[in-house]
């Protein structure tokens, strides 16, 4: 039968916002950008498998990656389809999946701090290793304590900037989450399960938005790789941050996800024409 994705639904507008998470997350995690983005976009805030109310896939490893897109694309039809798209993190690697698989399903992507996977097979190896020792770890030691090894990863400097009562109310969200849930996810959804979506990128037509923190080296370059490949593309990198822009800048954030989506050019009937005529230039 597959997974069922859990999911709230808030604010009002033209756009309908699929928001998919990132790994320790859930729906709520976009609840602070509601008096922002909630007169302008309907968002449809989902639980990602292992996370909230969704449970694991049935299947295990890629196979289970590719049953959560699947949901992901299902609940999209459910919601009458072309909706706009956004994930954070894991969320972002699961929604290029989603476009990858089904692009008449959406009708526009953003991908903040996202990669499109590992490219080489050692490297996806030794990237399902390292998270298998992170599951063992949490299986063994527990959520509190894996929220804290979490928590102090340099990736996440920007959030220890965060007010004090914003930063407690992201490590209970994280602390809500089960040993059992996180374990799953990084063992379906996790970097070393992923297909590489990087052969798909150039014939990805769906206008993209890549977000990201110009404090995050990685993901900036990882941003900057994924412009080069996709035909349609805009990137922005917000001074000062690290890996979630959508925490540590959200009124920035918010500007920029609402001038990609109300940019009314972007659904002009030319559109298609016009990419057919730079490939054409270009062959």
């Amino acid at each position: 039968m597959g997974v069922t994705l859990a999911y709230d639904s808030w604010g009002e507008g033209p756009h309908t916002l699929l928001a998919l998470h990132g790994f320790t997350g859930s729906g709520a995690t976009f609840e602070h950008l509601r008096p922002l983005l909630g007169r302008s976009v309907r968002v449809v805030a989902v639980d990602l498998p292992g996370h909230g109310r969704t449970p694991l896939p049935e299947k295990a490893g890629r196979d289970g990656f590719l049953e959560t897109v699947d949901a992901v694309v299902q609940l999209a039809r459910e919601l009458g389809g072309r909706v706009d798209l956004l994930g954070y993190s894991q969320g972002a690697r699961v929604a290029l999946g989603a476009a990858v698989r089904a692009p008449d399903c959406f009708g526009r992507l953003i991908m903040e701090s996202g990669s499109p996977g590992l490219h080489r097979r050692q490297e996806r190896s030794e990237r399902r290793e390292a998270d298998a020792k992170l599951v063992d770890f949490i299986r063994a030691k527990g959520v509190d304590a894996f929220v804290e090894r979490w928590e102090a990863l340099p990736l996440f400097d920007g959030l220890r900037r965060l007010p004090e009562p914003e930063q407690a109310a992201l490590r209970e969200r994280r602390k809500a989450c089960t040993a059992q849930g996180l374990a799953g996810a990084l063992e379906t959804l996790g970097l070393g399960v992923q297909p590489d979506y990087w052969p798909a990128l150039h014939r990805q037509r769906l206008p993209t938005l890549l977000l990201t923190g110009d404090q995050d080296e990685k993901f900036t370059t990882l941003a900057r790789r994924m412009a080069a490949e996709l035909p349609v593309v805009w990137r922005r990198a917000f001074a000062g941050v690290t890996h979630a822009p959508h925490l540590e800048a959200p009124e920035e954030y918010v500007r920029e996800v609402l001038s990609f989506l109300q940019t009314p050019w972007y659904e002009a009937p030319q559109f298609e024409h016009a990419i057919l005529a730079r490939e054409a230039t270009h062959s």
